[in-house]
């Protein structure tokens, strides 16, 4: 069979020359004006998430165009959409709530999932809230199943209790499995939730049976894989408890799990769901995202982690199919984010070179590609910074590699440059659109994202060297990337500054005070700067388990020699002007990293700034503090590393 030919219709938005220059940096740091596009089941109808004039809105949308839904999405962080059926959409949001002196933690980051109904009668609302022995937060998602024709959800929710004086109070604070019938939002207890210091997960089948259980003891590793009849299916011990369910196998027999060997390595097993012998499934076979069956939670395919990207599917004529869609979008970044059944219809999100984000409905029966979003109509074609793979080796000699943004219309030769090292820090750039280094691009300079030491889809070898390296050789990977750009002439080396959120502004931070003499600015926005602080944080807020602590120790190596890879315990040696950038309501990084950092900056006399942003968490989530972090830290780098 010939290759099928797609015709790409286009909008007059996403053919229209941008000739505004230079474009806004409001552009850049502002939330895409799409966030998410789901399919109905029956492919007739699109639910999406859109930034609109600054409000994020749910607009659904039938096959001719007409809108059936355009509604405000609620002044909480919307995280994504699904339809649980026909004519039912669910929104998925997060919020930051500050809780008792009694919890670990001050403020936690809750999710929580809007029920939607097409149908006029039923109006939006949150699951579990017509239940007050329920809170109103759902921890987890196990699937949406038909049952008896009707369409029941299947979500993780905390067990509440009257307090003193009638309040409500966590029961226990751990998981309990419900099944709720949608959109009348009625829940009823599947699964009891684990017993004390354990954890505990759970696969549900196609007639919605809690098929699989997964219990953790926290405090040992152990481990426990058991079937419906309570038979062991798998066992074992692991201190950090890198243990998961994944899905049921492709012929919804058997069951995906993972673990991590004491090679640390992570391997894949499928076992019977009637009992057998585990054996390996996908060996050597990196995987950054899987393709589930919305209806039956079995695994239809996956998508490679490494350069290729290909997306597999194990179905030929829909693999067929896939191949021939994903060649249609030639030397862009292609992702499949939903489908139909049998794929007769996919939605894609493009981007890469020339290409912001798209958003295209595939309909592969009458061979056709219609863009259904652009995530940012200002920045198009030319205005796209040329964004390529660089390979380099380590000081010591490993394989590394990096994602290079060009300015647009700029000759490749002595730029001045941005270092930019991605968070986690098991995480890594790929080749595509980041809104931070265009940012950076349009205003001159080059931009370097380091895949170093730690970082993920480049096999487990690379991500475990980072044990213990923090500061150390995961920060000299960085810098080692600059000596590369430096060595093809693409980089002028006295004029670099490094920028980074997360772990990367940890090595920001890191760059000046545990490295001198190669940046000339820094910008640290959510960073790590105590590590024995961040440590000690971790532990407590987990209710000091010994799985957490394990992990942690793992990861940042003995505690006695914290303090040496501390950015803050080296503030007086730092030889760059610094801007810390932390959001007050951040639960992951503590804003009070920040301003300890700042403190010790101040008493050792070197220049630096802090800037605080309101009502932030640690992903930039609200579009008007986003901005407001991209114009403060393009205004310091200009200052202090002038792109001209």
């Amino acid at each position: 069979m010939g290759m099928l030919a797609f015709a790409l219709v286009c909008s007059p938005a996403t053919l229209a020359a941008k000739v505004q220059e230079p474009i806004p940096l409001a552009a850049y740091g502002d939330l895409p004006s799409v966030e998410d596009i789901a399919l109905s089941p029956d492919g007739t109808k699109s639910a999406a998430i859109r930034n609109i004039k600054g409000e994020m809105r749910l607009v659904v949308v039938d096959e001719s165009g007409d809108v059936l839904v355009n509604s405000s999405a609620g002044t909480t962080k919307v995280r994504g959409v699904s339809w649980a059926d026909d004519s039912t959409v669910l929104v998925t949001n997060t919020a930051t709530v500050s809780l008792g002196p009694s919890f670990t933690v001050s403020k936690y980051e809750m999710t929580g999932t809007i029920i939607v109904s097409l149908n006029r009668d039923f109006k939006p609302e949150l699951v579990f809230s017509r239940r007050r022995t329920i809170a109103d937060t759902t921890r987890g998602f196990y699937g949406i199943r038909r049952i008896d024709g009707r369409t029941v959800g299947y979500f993780g929710g905390i067990a509440l209790d009257p307090g003193y004086g009638g309040n409500m109070r966590f029961r226990h604070g751990r998981t309990t499995l419900y099944a709720v019938d949608l959109p009348e939002n009625t829940p009823r207890q599947v699964a009891p939730p684990p017993s004390e210091g354990h954890y505990r997960d759970w696969l549900v089948d196609v007639v919605g049976t809690v098929a699989t259980t997964l219990d953790i003891n926290e405090t040992n590793g152990k481990w426990s894989i058991e079937n419906v009849r309570g038979d062991e299916l798998a066992r074992g011990v692991d201190p950090n408890g890198n243990v998961s369910l994944i899905c049921f196998g492709k012929d919804n027999a058997t069951v995906i799990y993972s673990i991590r060997d004491d090679k640390e390595v992570d391997r894949w097993f499928e076992v019977p769901l009637a009992g057998g012998t585990p054996t390996e499934f996908l060996a050597d076979v990196p995987v950054e995202r899987l393709y589930i069956d919305h209806e039956t939670g079995r695994l239809l395919g996956y998508r490679k982690a490494d350069e290729s990207g290909e997306t597999v599917v194990f179905d030929p004529a829909a693999q067929s199919a896939i191949s021939r869609i994903f060649r249609a979008f030639p030397g862009r970044n292609a992702r499949l984010m939903d489908w139909t059944s049998g794929f007769t219809k996919v939605v894609l999100r493009v981007d890469g070179n020339g290409d912001s984000g798209t958003w295209f409905l595939v309909d592969v029966a009458n061979h056709r590609a219609d863009p259904i979003g652009d995530e940012r109509p200002l920045i198009w074609g030319k205005d796209v910074g040329a964004i390529s793979r660089v390979d380099y080796s380590a000081s010591d000699g490993l394989a590394l590699d990096g994602v290079l943004t060009l300015p647009p219309g700029r000759e490749a030769k002595n730029l001045p440059v941005i270092l930019l090292p991605h968070g986690g820090p098991h995480a890594a750039d790929e080749v595509g659109f980041d809104w931070w280094a265009q940012a950076f691009a349009s205003r001159g300079y080059a931009v370097f994202q380091p895949n170093f030491r730690g970082s993920t889809g480049r096999g487990d070898a690379l991500r475990n060297a980072s044990y213990g390296e923090w500061g150390r050789k995961m920060q000299t990977d960085i810098s080692d990337g600059l000596a590369e750009l430096v060595k093809r002439g693409i980089a002028d080396p006295k004029r670099a500054c490094i920028v980074g959120a997360s772990y990367g502004g940890y090595a920001a931070l890191a760059g000046v005070t545990l490295q001198h003499g190669i940046y000339r600015c820094v910008v640290a926005v959510a960073p790590v700067a105590d590590v024995d602080m961040f440590f000690d944080a971790r532990v407590r807020e987990s209710g000091r388990s010994h799985m957490t602590r394990h992990f942690w120790q793992e990861e940042l190596g003995d505690p006695k020699h914290y303090d040496d890879v501390s950015p803050r315990k080296h503030a007086s040696e730092a030889d760059a002007p610094i801007l810390l950038i932390h959001g007050k309501d951040d639960t992951v990084v503590p804003y009070r990293q920040s301003t300890a950092m700042a403190d010790s900056l101040k008493d050792a006399g070197k220049p630096y700034q802090l800037v605080t942003l309101k009502e932030e968490d640690h992903w930039l989530s609200r579009a008007e503090t986003r901005k407001e972090m991209l114009q403060a830290t393009m205004a310091f780098v200009q200052k202090h590393n002038p792109a001209k």
